[in-house]
């Protein structure tokens, strides 16, 4: 299972593919892409908001599922789905957790 992510051009925050090609701030609300022509058809929509100047660096991430939630695979995703490191209180972490 994978979901679809990138950088927001206008402020830097990382942003995930969403329902309705909406790009979501929670990698909990992220859309799943299950098989090579669903990550190839996410991947166009990234590339599109790409080249719409709305996203960058847009690419494929492997996610799992724990208790129901959408939960980034890799320790690198994990750090960026919840923010800085150094500050709790700043980033996504400080935000409040809505699935």
């Amino acid at each position: 299972m994978k979901v679809i992510t990138a950088n927001r051009l206008l402020d830097g925050d990382v942003v995930w593919l969403g329902e309705n090609d909406v790009w979501v701030e929670r990698v909990t609300l992220a859309r799943t892409f299950d098989g090579k022509e669903a990550v190839a058809e996410g991947l166009s929509i990234g590339a599109a908001a790409e080249k719409d100047q709305k996203v960058v660096g847009v690419y494929e991430m492997d996610v799992t599922m724990e208790d129901g939630a959408i939960v980034p695979v890799r320790l690198r995703e994990r750090i960026r789905a919840k923010g800085p490191t150094t500050h709790p209180q700043l980033g996504k972490q400080a935000q409040a957790v809505s699935a």
